[in-house]
């Protein structure tokens, strides 16, 4: 699974990177540990241009009863994301691409109850484009007038070569080539999209040792993606 990941792209890089049309959100502060219910930038596409929306992490559907459901619906399986009822409507409509600029996931350590976190990143540097997928939701209990809120959450996959030895799992990472067709909202065919839901090749991305630090989700500083000397077994 995501469970973390690291938004340190201003949002004047992340308007280039990503040739957004619309800003809705202001300069960014940068974050080191993303944590699920935080609101973070979301890239999508609004009456055919290309938006860029500060967006709660964690999908709510709209036939949710609460809010609290979002923290259990961070991450959605590739190989169940078509069926699933929370997230087959928004996988043919309402496809987004979440920017991060690393991520981190946790090796079980043999000998050992607490596990060693990793930071993973691209080795240019670059941001990455996690695909996501996108929702709106108002409280049932309020009725009409009930604000909308917008929840997102992101595609996992089976791990690449690199990430395997630590965790059977990462996030859906799209080529560039690949932005416009998964963004456009008119596109549904979804055995072409379900293509895009594979490991991203392994020589793309390098990956260290962190504190266990990040395990913490109010601690926050660049100190966190800084590497750290493993015990060997």
């Amino acid at each position: 699974m995501c469970g973390r990941y690291v938004s340190v792209s201003s949002t004047t890089i992340l308007v280039d990177r990503f040739t957004i049309d619309e800003v809705r959100i202001e300069e960014k502060e940068p974050v080191y540990n993303v944590a699920p219910t935080l609101e973070m930038p979301l890239v999508a596409v609004s009456r055919g241009r290309r938006v860029l929306d500060q967006v709660r992490w964690g999908l709510v559907p709209s036939w949710a009863k609460d809010l609290s459901i979002g923290s259990k619906q961070i991450n959605a399986r590739a190989e169940s994301v078509t069926t699933k009822p929370a997230y087959k409507r928004a996988f043919v409509k309402r496809r987004a691409i979440v920017p991060a600029d690393g991520f981190y996931e946790w090796e079980k350590r043999e000998g050992s109850k607490q596990k060693q976190p990793w930071f993973i990143r691209r080795r240019d540097g670059e941001p990455l484009a996690f695909a996501g997928l996108w929702e709106i939701w108002h409280d049932p209990k309020i009725g009409d007038d009930a604000p909308r809120i917008r929840t997102f959450t992101i595609i996992t996959t089976e791990a690449n070569d690199l990430l395997e030895p630590i965790h059977e799992r990462m996030p859906v990472v799209l080529p560039e080539s690949e932005w416009d067709r998964w963004l456009d909202p008119e596109f549904q065919d979804v055995d072409a999209l379900r293509q895009l839901l594979v490991p991203a090749p392994s020589d793309q991305f390098e990956m260290w040792p962190v504190s266990t630090l990040v395990n913490k989700a109010d601690n926050e500083g660049p100190e966190l993606i800084e590497r750290v000397a493993v015990a060997s077994d």
